[in-house]
């Protein structure tokens, strides 16, 4: 069974730890993280991958984005990916936070699956077999933010946006500027504390005060959307999912009704702040006191805290049933609408799904997509989408 997309999936082999993503070439610049070496080694595996699982998503416990993560694995007939021949074309350039990218070409659009880094080759030799395979264990630049530390932002004055002090910290890691796309902060923040953080901290610090949200995207892209924005995007036109033949049709759903999402009092403190603290006593009295605390936070004001605090819990004082995923077969005869969606829908596209149920009942759904995994073999292709509820459901 053929594919329903062309899959490509390149390595860059070349030069030491740089950050950003290598594979616009004639854009970039030496010193800035987009080059490895003025001799970029870029190798082509698309017709000896074999099978490419990747996810990428919000954690609902934690309240964030998570490392987006894939596994790529490759045929390797004459074992130019084994690390430990030294014949290989490759020899001596197979170390680990080697860039890769994974795409999908359909209808002459490229769209990204996944943009990051290789953190581990697993090299295998099945017994009795002549052909080797190596599978590539990849992260997201998550990874290398988290493992990366910063004292003192430069740049990082008092009166700017959450939105620049997060470019403040990108450009003193040197993050390329064609991998970043930066939204409009609502909230101002106070010097940067000089404490020690890692970058992924620090950033995340600037997300949480704004109430917006940081991830990478499929294709590697550094992305920062302030809260306007996360408020806003629930107003967007839905893609339509049904069983009815007038939306597109899944071949799985989930449901959860959890007490996962549930927050019913928040403390929030500023940096140099009074802690500040909203509670709803109607949510508590019925789940019992679901609470976080998030202390230095950036914001100037003891106001802008408290305003945090209410906000985040209005946004998650209930619950009610949910469609927690869905699944959709990409090999589905004309499913045209279908690939179209899988390949395009990213973080906060809005999505109307419908389930009719046995004995009658139907669940319909306006939500979020917050999280996409794809399963690729040479015969299946799967894809995940994960979806909650809007993030914010009342603007400060």
């Amino acid at each position: 069974m053929a594919l329903p997309a062309t899959i490509v999936v390149k390595i860059n082999l070349s030069g030491g730890a740089s950050f950003g993503n290598p594979f616009i070439l004639g854009t970039s610049q030496l010193g800035f993280a987009e080059l490895a070496s003025s001799v970029p080694v870029i190798v082509d595996v698309s017709t000896s991958t074999t099978n490419i699982s990747t996810r990428r998503g919000r954690n609902l416990l934690q309240d964030q984005y998570e490392a987006g993560q894939a596994t790529i694995k490759v045929v390797d007939p004459n074992g130019d990916w084994n690390p430990q021949n030294t014949s290989s074309p490759y020899y001596g350039l197979l170390q680990p936070l080697r860039k890769i990218q994974a795409s999908a070409v359909y209808g002459g659009v490229t769209y990204g699956l996944f943009g990051g880094y290789i953190t581990e080759y697993r090299y295998t030799y099945p017994t009795g077999q002549e052909t080797g395979y190596v599978t590539f264990i990849c992260y997201d630049a998550f990874r290398l933010m988290y493992n990366s530390n910063v004292t003192t932002v430069t740049g990082g004055t008092a009166g700017q946006t959450t939105a620049q002090r997060v470019q403040s910290i990108l450009t003193m890691i040197a993050w390329p500027p064609a991998f970043t796309s930066i939204g409009t902060g609502a909230t101002t923040v106070q010097a940067d504390p000089g404490t020690l953080r890692t970058v992924l901290g620090a950033i995340q610090t600037c997300e949480f005060t704004e109430q917006g949200a940081f991830y990478i995207n499929a294709n590697g892209v550094a992305t920062f959307k302030g809260r306007q924005f996360v408020y806003d995007a629930q107003s967007a036109s839905p893609t339509v999912f049904n069983q009815t033949g007038t939306g597109i049709n899944y071949a799985g759903i989930t449901f959860a009704l959890d007490d996962k999402t549930i927050v019913n009092k928040a403390t929030v403190t500023r940096i140099g702040g009074t802690a500040q603290t909203y509670s709803d006593a109607t949510s508590i009295a019925q789940y019992f006191t679901r609470s976080i605390t998030a202390t230095d936070q950036l914001m100037q004001t003891d106001a802008n805290a408290l305003s945090l605090a209410t906000a985040y819990v209005q946004s998650r004082k209930d619950t009610s049933i949910r469609i927690e995923t869905i699944t959709l077969d990409l090999t589905t005869p004309n499913y045209s609408a279908g690939v179209t969606a899988a390949l395009s829908l990213d973080f906060f596209n809005t999505v109307d799904i419908t389930n009719e149920q046995p004995g009658g009942s139907t669940i319909q759904k306006k939500l979020q997509v917050q999280g996409i995994a794809h399963n690729i073999t040479p015969n299946t292709w799967t894809t995940t989408i994960s979806t909650q509820e809007p993030l914010l459901d009342v603007m400060y």
